[in-house]
């Protein structure tokens, strides 16, 4: 089965790294929710929003310490809501860089998923810690006087969303034979030396994401050992760590032999390289991130069609060719990973043909009735 995905045990030492500047309730809070099965990248992503709120205490006076981990909890305790309110408005108007000299303001989602991570520290702070007396650290919990709401979206609406950025049908072919057979005649030499010396491995990986709908860092972690090709199938690590195994188009298998026909060769890998999808460093074959493989697709699909699509778009692509061509709803959870059928469900709307041959066939009775 797979192992431990190489994103976890990096996630893993740099939240280690982070906690050493946190204060003592923080390390406590994350070893909890440890305990409790949260995955590595989501502590991590928790830690930086804890980290930028109590800089924001800092920089505001509110804490007058100079270093985060000195942060007593006395200050969280006396915390009043408009401080809050002043910290929710600051995180809404405040630029971030998102890249060098380029700034933007954080999306509704971005400032609940903060707020969020706060309420659960929070929470944890008031009703999960026990003091030596035990009691909890404090009581007074200023979050749960802070009420959020999440933008709403009808399925209709988010159904066009998710559509204006699919592949559909013929276009999976379409895109597939593109990358094969066109897309080196638009490069330059030096582009095309590149693009050929990776070829097969990025179509490899973009047809095998269409063919099974797996996410792109159980893609990204796949092992030689992983591949079933007698039963069609591999072996993944999905989120929470959990194994599982899935199935894979045959075609899209063709396309991954295609690939490790060259690995060896052309990455100059050697038995210790059990990583299936190479990029060569220095000379020597290291695993290909995540991030390489976000950047390559973005870049083969706005060359293709325009539009800059990522992996999770080819992922939604795969679901929605699976319900069309019949395939269950139930059976489709558990390809794509999924803890509850509520959220594969939203997969049901993005093919709205039926709909307008519906809409078609009224209009027909329609206009025979004004006849």
């Amino acid at each position: 089965m797979a192992s431990t995905s190489r994103e976890r045990q990096k996630h893993e030492k740099r939240l280690e790294k982070q906690l050493k500047d946190m204060p003592f309730y923080v390390v406590e809070y994350i070893r909890d929710k440890k305990r409790s099965r949260y995955s590595p990248s989501t502590l991590l992503v928790y830690v930086h929003d804890f980290r930028h709120f109590f800089q924001w205490l800092i920089t505001e006076g509110i804490a007058r310490c100079e270093q985060i981990k000195d942060i007593p909890l006395e200050i969280l305790e006396n915390l009043r809501k408009k401080d809050v309110e002043f910290y929710i408005d600051y995180l809404t108007d405040e630029p971030y860089e998102q890249r060098k000299n380029v700034f933007k303001k954080r999306t509704h989602d971005s400032v609940l998923r903060s707020i969020h991570a706060l309420k659960s520290l929070f929470n944890y702070l008031t009703t999960e810690t026990e003091d030596e007396n035990g009691e909890c650290y404090f009581y007074r919990n200023v979050f749960a006087k802070i009420e959020t709401y999440k933008e709403k979206e009808t399925a209709n609406r988010r159904t066009k969303k998710i559509n204006s950025v699919l592949l559909k049908g013929p276009e999976i072919k379409e895109f597939l034979d593109f990358m094969k057979y066109e897309y080196e005649t638009l490069l330059n030499s030096h582009q095309k030396r590149c693009f050929l010396r990776d070829k097969e491995r990025d179509i490899a990986i973009i047809s095998l994401i269409l063919g099974s709908g797996a996410r792109v860092d159980e893609i990204a972690n796949l092992t030689l050992e992983n591949i079933d090709f007698k039963k069609a199938q591999i072996d993944i690590v999905r989120k929470g760590n959990k194994q599982d195994t899935i199935n894979v188009l045959p075609s899209s298998l063709e396309d991954l032999k295609n690939y490790l026909g060259v690995r060896k060769e052309r990455y100059k890998a050697t038995d210790e390289d059990v990583y299936v999808f190479l990029s060569k460093y220095g000379g020597k074959a290291q695993p290909i991130s995540v991030r390489t493989i976000q950047n390559n697709i973005k870049k083969y699909t706005k060359a293709f069609s325009g539009k800059t699509l990522s992996p999770h778009k080819l992922r939604h692509t795969f679901a929605s060719e699976w319900l069309r061509s019949g395939g269950e709803l139930v059976l489709l959870r558990d390809q794509l990973g999924h803890n509850s059928i509520e959220t594969t469900a939203k997969y049901t709307n993005l093919d709205n043909e039926e709909a307008k041959k519906v809409i078609n066939r009224m209009d027909t009775l329609f206009e025979d009735d004004n006849n």
